[in-house]
């Protein structure tokens, strides 16, 4: 029997994805009344599909329109091969190539061009835009209304796929299951439901494993592969598991479903190899990262060459290996992306030794034991204790689940904090009345322990510099930008640590 694939649909919106798929499969995707009655796909759809070799692909369909691109990378994050799809009445249009962008951050390089709509337009130009965006792929006109070309759709996915190999031939030693889920829901008499491709190991009837990052354990009571329950499902395909031990409103999409053993841990920084498009990104912008069905904001640090440190604002579940897409913000669009070297590094800058240990990640060998990423900066200490009450003048403040999560936020963040107009005022006010965040700028707080980290590495600069630091020091020796560098001087300013001197910044006698 053939191993499980993923097959993902690509194009602009009203290029016909959805109605190939009814015609290749007897399925219609668009399960929302909203999308049946705009005539257009905004969530994800799913269907099986037969191929004349006998294989069964999982099919996911995903939006065109502009708008969903986030839920199209959703989707597009499990797959093994693509199908493109392209209007022969309209030719290649700008989310045909943001498809096509997203798909080469995810290195899915196989798949088919189906050039859709040949009962209402000559194909010709179409097949030649195709064949010049896709040189690699087999392209096929056909037309869902008519029945024309399908056959030979099947066929050439069927050659595609020999070409593919599945997450399910992993080989000895078998990894441990991972599903990032892009599905929830409940059904009457059996609970809460997740759905999602399952990336890696199996999943099978009475297995114990937890959500992340939520770190809930549940029990499988049942698993279905195409609506049929099967005792055990392996990778490489689409899953619905039937959970006990969690309510519907305690899991998202977003979530990751992993064996208890599997060692992934979630984390709010990834060291990573990245590629862009037209330009790179400058240090410290701001973007949208794309990983499994979960999407944050988060900033970049370069790090040298094509190697980026990505600081996330919210955490992700990612292994070694791992595929990123990356995003602007304002305007949206799909900037480029690329592999997760280190899942779970320190905070850190650049430095030589840090690039000859992310070359030998990026080439898939082991890092030197002995290796240091950079002398200047000491390993971060682990995570400070987070007691639910604070002692402050004698009487104790209790504070809150959300602003226990808030300090963690802001202590993961370290150097570059949100800004105060991205959090929540009243959970600030907790910590600052605790004395677990301090204000130092207008609309910038900065966690305590954090703080005492960075006037650390202020003095130690300074003391390395004759007594004295500039802006441009500093802004290089926190690996951030100038507004942060100058933020953290003005506070160690007005807090007596340094004085200015021009352009420069003395250390103060104590501080020494």
């Amino acid at each position: 029997m053939s191993s499980p694939l993923t097959l993902g649909t690509a194009g602009h919106i009203d290029h016909g994805k959805t109605a190939l798929i009814r015609a290749l499969t007897g399925v219609d995707t668009d399960r929302l009344p909203e999308e049946r009655a705009r005539g257009i796909s905004i969530e994800l759809g799913y269907a099986s599909l037969a191929l004349p070799s006998g294989r069964r692909l999982s099919v996911v369909d995903v939006p065109g329109h502009e708008r969903f691109v986030r839920t199209m990378v959703a989707g597009a994050t499990g797959i093994d091969l693509f199908l493109m799809t392209i209007a022969a009445d309209d030719g290649v249009m700008p989310q045909t190539r943001e498809h096509a962008a997203v798909l080469e951050a995810l290195r899915v390089r196989t798949g088919v061009v189906a050039v859709t709509k040949v009962d209402l337009a000559d194909p010709e130009v179409a097949v030649i835009e195709a064949s010049e965006l896709f040189g690699g792929s087999e392209v096929v006109p056909v037309s869902a209304r008519t029945g024309e070309g399908i056959d030979e759709l099947r066929a050439a996915l069927d050659r595609a796929c020999a070409a593919v190999g599945s997450r399910g031939d992993g080989g000895p030693p078998t990894p441990a299951a991972r599903l990032h889920i892009d599905r929830v829901f409940t059904i009457r008499g059996a609970g809460t439901v997740v759905t999602g491709t399952l990336w890696a190991g199996a999943i099978g009837r009475g297995d114990e494993l937890e959500v992340l990052p939520r770190g809930r354990r549940v029990r499988v009571r049942g698993v279905q592969v195409h609506d049929q329950q099967v005792d055990r499902a392996p990778a490489g395909q689409r899953v619905a598991v039937n959970l006990t031990g969690l309510a519907v409103a305690e899991i998202d999409r977003g979530d990751v479903l992993v064996a208890t053993d599997s060692g992934l841990r979630p984390t709010y920084r990834v060291d990573a190899q990245l590629e862009f498009g037209d330009a790179d990104p400058e240090h410290g912008e701001r973007v949208q990262i794309h990983h499994g069905t979960r999407e944050a904001p988060a900033r970049l640090a370069w790090l040298g060459g094509r190697f980026w440190q990505v600081r996330l604002e919210q955490p992700i579940v990612p292994a070694a290996g791992d595929r990123l897409v990356v995003r602007q913000i304002a305007p949206p669009d799909t900037l480029g992306g690329g592999v997760v070297l280190d899942p779970q590094p320190r905070r850190h800058g650049p430095g030589r030794d840090l690039l000859v240990r992310l070359e030998r990640l990026a080439r898939g060998e082991a890092p030197e034991p002995t290796e240091r990423v950079t002398r200047s900066h000491p390993p971060t200490p682990a995570a400070p204790r987070t007691p639910s009450e604070a002692r402050v003048g004698g009487s104790q403040i209790k504070l809150s689940s959300s602003a226990l999560a808030l300090e963690q936020r802001l202590r993961d963040a370290g150097v570059e904090p949100p800004l105060d107009s991205e959090l929540d005022t009243g959970d600030l006010a907790a910590l600052r009345d605790a004395g677990r965040a301090v204000r130092v700028t207008k609309n910038l707080h900065y966690q305590v322990d954090a703080l005492a980290e960075i006037r650390a590495r202020l003095v130690e600069l300074a003391q390395r510099n004759g007594g004295v630091v500039t802006l441009a020091q500093l802004r290089d020796e926190l690996a951030t930008s100038r507004k942060f560098a100058q933020a953290l001087l003005e506070h160690f300013d007005s807090e007596k640590v340094t004085i200015r001197r021009g352009d420069e910044h003395a250390l103060r006698r104590r501080s020494g």
